[in-house]
């Protein structure tokens, strides 16, 4: 499998007290938490294109820009969306959005790089030895 513009993949996830602000400490309200929704974001771009990756390779995100415009109680399913929108050399852009059974909660762009998994973790190591 090639990367190509257009791959894309849908995460969900069931906002539990633990997926709140109040929880990850980003704010003050039991909803759903913005930092949350990166991550799922982000969850959603790796699962887009981790088939498409040779033995030894993994992507890691470098960049995301993204709106958080409607919040999300305790209890209600969310599904992030990433669609590859860009492949250039070992990097890759995303469009990304997120919902809840009520409409859109946040939108925005997402940048991802191809990555020797086994020789970034080498020079995370060395990093951490200094």
């Amino acid at each position: 499998m090639q990367l190509t513009v257009g791959m894309t993949h849908t995460s969900t996830l069931a906002v539990e007290q633990k997926h709140t602000a109040a929880a990850v400490g980003s704010g003050d309200l039991e909803v759903f938490a913005t930092p949350m929704m990166a991550a799922l974001m982000e969850h959603a771009a790796a699962a887009a294109i981790r088939p498409a990756l040779p033995d030894g390779k993994t992507s890691v995100g470098i960049s995301l820009q993204i709106a958080h415009i409607s919040a999300t109680p305790v209890g209600m399913e969310v599904e992030a969306t990433a669609t590859v929108t860009g492949v250039e050399g070992n990097r890759v852009e995303f469009a990304v959005t997120a919902r809840d059974r009520k409409g859109e909660i946040g939108s925005g762009t997402h940048t991802r790089v191809i990555v020797d998994a086994a020789r970034f973790l080498e020079k995370t190591a060395a990093k951490a030895a200094k």
